[in-house]
């Protein structure tokens, strides 16, 4: 019975074998084990990614050919390592200290030992990659793009990095990402999907054909091709006008929320930061903290709104039911609160109802607007939160969910938000600096943008967006369904009315453009920083919104001069101009564009570190720029013509 039990026992046990084997060799050859086995070698087939597209067909970011030198640690044979470096344009230490992070991410897997060889390298290369066992050449591909404008738009791709793999199992040592703008936005529509091929290797290490005759092969998925909003040549316009500038410029299509422009200043040419030198090139632009190209202030840069948002006051006061479009004001060249004045520019004793308000952009009329509002059946907080409920229904003082890779909050206070600060109780007359949109309200100028679209449509908005179409698929529904504002459509009227008179007799009456009904809003903000620990008033910032034309608009946009004096001297030049571009193809009034393009404010950003004294709002100090840089500018301006014809 013994020896029965034993042989049966032995017969199981080699069925158990035969049928591991059998289901490890037949139904499991496939999988996760493909990627464990250490005979197998995993050669990746990277994609072509994605083309982008302006709204108007214009290729913008295309693809060039790319090769890299690829490292297996543990299958790296002895060689001569002064002739390979030599090839590789790298010295020894270099080639230590690649190999060291090669190995110490994986002896076994592969990495990027040296990323972005030229056509010329490679071919020399290839030719001798036969010598160096452990190192193979892999093909991929980079950026190339086909204009110069639009760095912070359409971003770049770089290197991922250890907590992108860990996010994303996708992604293995050396592969590239988007890392900024567009590229970031739409990563994985761009990127395609990788190819793999299983290649079997001998007993000494060396390759022997495919595995299983490429059954488990996979070919590479190109990426998709996106186009995006923005208009190429009013993208290039916006930024001529805007050098030796620094800000931002937001326009947008009202009927859509589509971004037609997203202009900051100081920008870069794209193409730097593309192949070897990327890194270079990177790190002189991250280390530039005082003009800060990197730093996109169209969609980053947090500032109060100034005189813009004493529209958003006056749709408020209409809603809440606090004054008429016909009630007046006085003017006393400003408006006293306590022991306080706030200073305005209307002669004293002029006598605004909301259109002169606006038209003059009057200090005193909307203060005392501001506090019917707060005070509104005597209850200060309850009415806070009011004026902040519909401010926020406007998009201000949170994040716009768009599409866009980077973004700010803004900050619109309520109740919750005064009462750290004043926590028994306080009076309209505290925060009486909202009123002319400064104090604690700040906004970003897409905000601004997108309130002047909202003011536009008279009442409701689209999401700003970025992307306009990718290839087979619908846009999401976050982006063409309207957002309505909690303001009724007749209150506009009054509002858009003053805006309309801005432009014909008003802040902004120099700026008008023939044929062209365009309401604006001028605005100056102080601009305060600390030198030496110490508070200094610099030049003030010069603001604008508008959109145009009156009925049925076209465009909306908001524009953001840093020390650019007041609203109507660089931000209302510049929104006048591109309305007009976009409008009529064309410019009418050269004599703006002849201004902006003479014109620089790089002394007025030199002033905190100059050590020199200056004088408060010093606004003698206005610099032309050398004729060498206006010439430069006039041939810039003379090719986007050419390019448009």
């Amino acid at each position: 019975m013994r020896q029965f039990l034993l042989f049966i026992s032995i017969i199981a046990v080699g069925i158990l074998f035969i049928a591991r084997l059998f289901y490890l060799q037949v139904y499991n050859s496939s999988g996760h084990n493909l990627y464990e086995d250490n005979a197998i070698r995993k050669v990746y087939d990277y994609p072509k990614r994605g083309f982008v597209y302006d709204r108007n067909g214009k290729l913008l970011v295309a693809n060039q050919p790319s090769y890299d030198v690829m490292v297996i640690p543990r299958e790296v044979e002895p060689l001569d390592t002064l002739e390979f470096c030599e090839l590789l344009k790298i010295n020894k230490e270099q080639f230590t200290k690649k190999y060291e992070k090669a190995r110490h991410y994986s002896p076994r897997l592969p990495s990027v030992f040296v990323s972005h060889l030229s056509k010329e390298d490679y071919a020399v290369l290839q030719e001798k990659m036969r010598k160096f066992d452990g190192f193979y050449i892999q093909k991929r591909s980079l950026r190339n793009y086909e204009t110069t404008i639009g760095a912070n738009v359409l971003g770049d791709i770089g290197e991922v990095n250890n907590r992108d793999i860990k996010k994303d199992p996708y992604y293995k040592m050396g592969d590239l990402k988007g890392k900024q703008g567009v590229e970031a936005s739409y990563e994985k529509t761009l990127r395609g999907i990788k190819g793999i091929k299983f290649i079997q290797k001998d007993r000494f290490n060396k390759n022997i054909g495919p595995y299983k005759d490429g059954k488990f092969d996979t070919i590479p998925e190109q990426g998709k091709d996106i186009t995006i909003t923005i208009d190429a040549q009013l993208q290039a316009y916006g930024e001529l006008l805007m050098q030796n500038k620094r800000g931002g410029v937001i326009a947008i299509e009202p009927a859509t929320g589509e971004i037609l422009a997203m202009v900051a200043a100081p920008t870069y040419d794209p193409s730097i930061l593309v192949g070897r030198n990327r890194s270079k090139n990177f790190t002189k632009l991250i280390r530039d903290t005082i003009a800060n190209p990197l730093f996109n202030r169209s969609i980053q840069g947090v500032y109060e709104p100034g005189s813009p948002f004493k529209l958003m006051n006056a749709l408020i006061a209409l809603q809440e039911d606090v004054l008429t479009p016909e009630e007046t004001v006085t003017c006393y060249a400003g408006y006293k609160y306590g022991n306080r004045f706030m200073k305005c520019h209307c002669n004293r004793g002029t006598r605004n109802n909301m259109i002169g308000g606006i038209q003059r952009s009057c200090n005193a009329y909307f203060a005392t607007t501001y506090r019917k509002i707060l005070d509104k059946n005597n209850n200060t907080s309850e009415g806070v939160d009011r004026w902040s409920n519909h401010a926020k229904s406007f998009g201000l003082g949170n994040f716009l969910n768009n599409d866009l890779f980077v973004g700010q909050k803004g900050r619109i206070p309520n109740r919750a938000y005064y009462k750290h600060i004043y926590p028994k109780t306080f009076y309209s007359t505290y925060t009486i600096s909202n009123a002319i949109g400064q104090g604690e309200v700040a906004t970003t100028p897409i905000q601004l943008a997108n309130m002047a679209a909202a003011i536009a449509n008279r009442g409701y908005y689209f999401t700003p967006h970025i992307i306009k179409n990718i290839e087979n698929e619908t846009l999401p529904e976050q982006f063409t369904k309207p957002k309505y504002t909690t303001i009724d459509k007749q209150n506009f009227e009054p509002v858009i009315e003053g805006m309309f008179q801005v432009y014909k007799k008003g802040t902004a009456a120099s700026l008008q453009v023939k044929d062209i009904d365009i309401c604006g809003k001028t605005g100056t903000v102080e601009n305060f920083v600390k030198i030496d620990s110490l508070k200094t008033q610099l030049t003030d910032h010069s603001i604008f919104v508008a959109f145009a034309p009156k009925i049925n608009p076209k465009i909306a946009i908001a524009v953001f001069v840093e020390n650019g004096y007041w609203g109507s001297r660089f931000a209302g030049k510049v929104a006048s101009l591109m309305i007009e571009k976009h409008i009529k193809g064309q410019i009418t009034r050269k004599d703006l564009e002849e201004w902006l393009l003479k014109h620089s404010l790089e002394n007025e950003y030199a002033k905190p570190y100059s050590g020199e004294p200056f004088k408060i709002n010093g606004y003698t100090s206005l610099q032309i720029v050398e004729e060498q840089e206006y010439y430069r500018l006039k041939k810039e301006l003379n090719r986007i013509n050419k390019s448009e014809n």
